[in-house]
């Protein structure tokens, strides 16, 4: 790997920092009585709200139609990711420092499965909680599950609710464009070294 593939693979070691400083996801939720929205931020090791009482609000909401209150103590994952994310940032700063194409392709595969296990996570984070109802709830609606949608708006009762990736996924996204451009850059490279030996 020359100079420039090192770089671009720190940088897409580095990238994986946007998580820790921006919600990988975002979910909103707008109704009549909300007409200001509600907007939860979900991020690598915690949940929070666009405001303080937004939390509290998604609870009583969920308080309502039967549905678990949401707490980040209640998920594992969140005290998981931030050592998985930090173990790629190292392993991309490794890869940069070792200098093999090879080992650029791995550390980009081993990302795209880890980012395709995590939002799988996410949607099964959504169907236990959209389905898993108590009997005991204030309201409820023969048949209605309360699932939001994983990627994209859906109508739940009176409530139109949004779901959208936010800028800490920003960062698995560059930090996979710059691992590809990092491994063409080195082998185009190579390439036009062999090229220079052969003739």
């Amino acid at each position: 790997m020359n100079k420039l593939s090192r770089l671009l693979m720190f940088l897409a070691a580095l990238s994986l920092g946007l998580l820790f400083l921006s919600p990988m996801w975002k979910i909103y939720l707008k109704a009549p009585q909300y007409p200001e929205g509600l907007e939860m931020h979900i991020w690598v090791n915690k949940i929070s709200g666009s405001s303080e009482s937004v939390l509290q609000n998604f609870n009583i909401l969920n308080h309502y139609i039967g549905m678990e209150p949401i707490h980040a103590e209640s998920f594992a994952e969140l005290k998981i990711m931030p050592y998985i994310v930090f173990a790629f940032m190292i392993t991309g700063a490794i890869v940069a420092l070792v200098g093999k194409r090879r080992l650029i392709l791995y550390w980009g595969v081993l990302l795209l499965i880890g980012g395709a296990v995590g939002i799988l996570d996410f949607y099964l984070w959504l169907v236990k909680f959209g389905t898993n109802l108590s009997p005991e709830a204030p309201i409820k609606v023969p048949g209605m599950t309360y699932i939001p949608p994983l990627l994209g708006r859906k109508q739940l009762l009176n409530f139109e609710a949004l779901s959208l990736p936010s800028t800490g996924s920003l960062g698995i996204l560059l930090a996979l464009v710059f691992a590809a451009i990092a491994y063409y850059v080195s082998r185009k490279n190579k390439l036009e070294e062999q090229t220079l030996i052969t003739t």
